[in-house]
């Protein structure tokens, strides 16, 4: 195929105006890698006038939980993408220097912490929301999580609050 004969790229027609466009994120990983795309593009989506909503499920409740939200770790095992070898990612101490590594890139490029990222996405209009299931799971009570939650949903109430939505599973 010739340049003259490749196709445009296929964008999605949203319509003339798409201003009642909702998104979801579902967050089920509570690791600190696992924990910035679906903050990131929450970001993303809130400053584009998206009504935008995340749900914290199974091990993504460590994101909320105010006893882990602030001490999420990476771990390097099983993650190609650390370029490391895997004979060296279960080695005692490596969780800890990726974590430390990670975390000092974060800060040097400005990007907040997981609790403060939380809060600039709640005061920019961001809904979080806890699973009800993984709340009763983890015997936690609301007082356990952070206090910018709009709420704990079960997945049916959810799946209602976001029909429309575009839903991301992270």
């Amino acid at each position: 195929m010739t340049t003259e004969e490749t196709a445009a790229p296929i964008v999605p027609d949203m319509g003339a105006d798409y201003s009642d466009r909702k998104i979801a994120f579902v967050c089920s990983k509570g690791s600190l890698d696992m924990a910035y795309p679906a903050l990131v593009m929450a970001s993303g989506a809130l400053e584009q006038g998206i009504e935008t909503h995340i749900f914290f499920t199974f091990w993504g409740m460590d994101m909320i939980n105010k006893k882990t939200m602030g001490n999420l770790h990476f771990s390097p095992v099983g993650n190609p993408a650390t370029h490391m070898p895997a004979a060296l990612a279960p080695l005692p101490g490596m969780q800890a220097i990726a974590t430390k590594q990670m975390k000092a890139k974060l800060e040097e490029l400005k990007i907040p912490d997981v609790p403060s990222f939380l809060e600039h996405l709640s005061d920019m209009g961001c809904h979080l929301w806890a699973c009800k299931m993984s709340v009763d799971m983890f015997d936690l009570e609301e007082d356990d999580m952070t206090d910018l939650l709009d709420g704990v949903l079960n997945v049916s109430d959810f799946m209602d609050l976001i029909d429309g939505a575009q839903t991301m599973l992270i």
